[in-house]
């Protein structure tokens, strides 16, 4: 269902903004939801030859950085299916590596502390290493920071990652790509190769309005941090992958684990962090997940607010524009308020087991008051007064009278049930704390 005329309107008047306070002669901007536009503008020119050609939903930008997200999931697919830790080291899998104990979660999150960008001053030389001069030149780069020490993005440490994903399949990165990801969700339109209708790239000088035409690179070694292009129709599929991956690509769970963060990117105003491959954003109360990218010519940005599926989404052809992610965000975040997603109705459950019974109800563990209940035949637990738009606790059975948190709080820790001479639950512990009916301090059962 589109969004109404007032919201449209709202969205608009946001993409004009970031068009004009950005001087970009081409700009898409869309937002979708569950990975399909919703809402798009094309604003401008793809190309200053054919004035008022504005991009469409088809039409190609190098989504750069964007890169870095299928990257992230190729990995972890790969983790899933057995064939690599996260904590294995680089030399485990590039054998001729010279830097020790840089592991595959330091590289996804930005904490190697390797350098930036590959030897050779490739922005100056304009110049992509290959493959061979890649790996080669992976021996020589500096180890700038320690590990975990802090934040520090490294497009090298993707091209590396990009290089293990590829000796493990047997083939490309992007042939992996293509038939991990690309192919099982549609996105026919989304390569290294351009193809079809295109944005041409430009910069625009600070002191003049006359853009100046980019040079077109190819990435090469560097795709797998950068070299993908791709359009506003199918980044909106992926912002719906996002928001709710499909097995046959990677597990939901997995995709949860990607979205924990890593680091804090941000250490002023702890709004933006990594976690395995993906930026986090914070913006008014709500957690964005997703990518930035820039190259030349070419400034993108794809966010997603996975509890309602939304994505916002924004590609501009000129190298020095508004920054990405916040023009993307923000776009997203007026769909939200204005055209919120209707909640899922309330459904009744068909069982409550018996031996659950005896749980349900108030309980309390270090003066804190919580509540035990059961939906659709699973045990949950709540803070008493907990804002409803935090999960609960939700646990399965691991055999007779213990649950095992399988998500929210104390994800992963037991619950075992107490019981007193006659057979009747008396208290319960859980991740080793003690629940009883009555607030007590600490020792006054003993």
């Amino acid at each position: 269902m589109a969004f109404t005329e007032e919201t449209a309107r709202a969205l608009t008047a946001r993409a004009l903004t970031a068009q004009t306070d950005g001087r970009v002669p081409g700009l898409a901007a869309g937002v979708a939801r569950k990975g399909g536009l919703e809402w798009f503008r094309g604003i401008g020119t793809i190309d200053l030859a054919t004035p008022g050609d504005a991009p469409d939903e088809d039409t190609q930008y190098p989504v750069a950085s964007n890169s870095k997200t299928f990257t992230a999931v190729a990995i972890m697919a790969l983790r899933d299916e057995g064939r690599l830790s996260l904590d294995d080291t680089v030399e485990e899998h590039l054998s001729d590596s010279s830097h020790a104990r840089v592991t595959i979660r330091q590289l996804l999150s930005h904490t190697s502390g390797m350098q930036r960008e590959p030897v050779g001053d490739v922005f100056d030389t304009l110049e992509m290493p290959t493959r061979e001069e890649l790996l080669a030149g992976w021996s020589g780069a500096e180890r700038v920071g320690r590990p975990h020490d802090r934040w520090h993005y490294s497009n090298l440490a993707f091209s590396v990652l990009g290089e293990i994903i590829a000796r493990l399949d047997g083939g490309t990165w992007e042939e992996s790509i293509r038939r991990r990801i690309l192919d099982p969700l549609g996105m026919s339109r989304t390569g290294t190769a351009p193809s079809g209708r295109g944005a041409k790239g430009y910069y625009v000088p600070p002191f003049a309005d006359v853009p100046v035409e980019e040079p077109v690179l190819d990435a090469r070694a560097m795709d797998p941090a950068g070299g993908l292009l791709s359009t506003p129709a199918d980044m909106a599929r992926w912002g719906g992958f996002i928001a709710d991956p499909v097995e046959e690509v990677l597990s939901p769970d997995t995709l949860e684990e990607m979205c924990q963060p890593q680091v804090m990117a941000d250490t002023v105003g702890w709004v933006s962090a990594w976690g395995l491959g993906l930026q986090l954003v914070r913006h008014e109360g709500r957690f964005w997940v997703g990518h930035t990218g820039g190259w030349p010519g070419s400034i993108t940005g794809v966010f997603t607010e996975r509890s309602s599926a939304t994505t916002g989404l924004i590609m501009m052809n000129n190298s020095a524009p508004v920054p990405p992610a916040t023009a993307a965000v923000e776009m997203g975040t007026i769909a939200i308020e204005r055209e919120p997603v209707e909640p899922e109705p309330w459904e009744p459950g068909t069982e409550l087991p018996a031996d659950l019974v005896p749980l349900l109800g108030h309980w309390y563990s270090e003066g804190t008051h919580f509540v035990l209940s059961v939906r659709q035949g699973a045990l949950e637990a709540r803070i008493a007064g907990q804002p409803k738009e935090q999960p609960p606790s939700v646990f399965e059975r691991e055999g007779a009278d213990r649950f095992r948190t399988v998500s929210g709080r104390e994800r992963g820790e037991l619950l075992r049930v107490q019981r007193d001479a006659k057979g009747e639950v008396s208290h319960f512990n859980w991740a080793t704390y003690r629940f009883d009916r009555r607030p007590m301090a600490f020792g006054e059962w003993l």
